[in-house]
C-alpha cells in the first residue's frame, strides 16, 4: 500500500474484512478439519517385554 493511502486509514478501515464472506470461525474450523484428516495415525507403543532379561550382568 503507497504511504499516501495509509496516511488516510481512519478506523472503520483497520478492521478485519472476511475473506469473501466467510466467516473466521469457518475459516479456522476448515484448517483444523484439514490437519485432522492429513495428520497420520500415532504409531502403537511398543510391547513391553514378557520377562526381564535373565543374563544380567554386574558392573565391573
Amino acid at each position: 500500500m503507497p504511504a499516501h493511502q495509509s496516511a488516510r486509514r481512519t478506523p472503520a478501515d483497520s478492521r478485519p474484512q472476511p475473506v469473501s464472506g466467510i466467516p473466521m470461525r469457518d475459516l479456522l474450523a476448515s484448517c483444523a478439519a484439514a490437519a485432522a484428516v492429513s495428520t497420520p495415525p500415532r504409531a502403537p507403543d511398543p510391547r513391553p517385554a514378557a520377562e526381564p532379561a535373565k543374563d544380567h550382568r554386574e558392573a565391573a
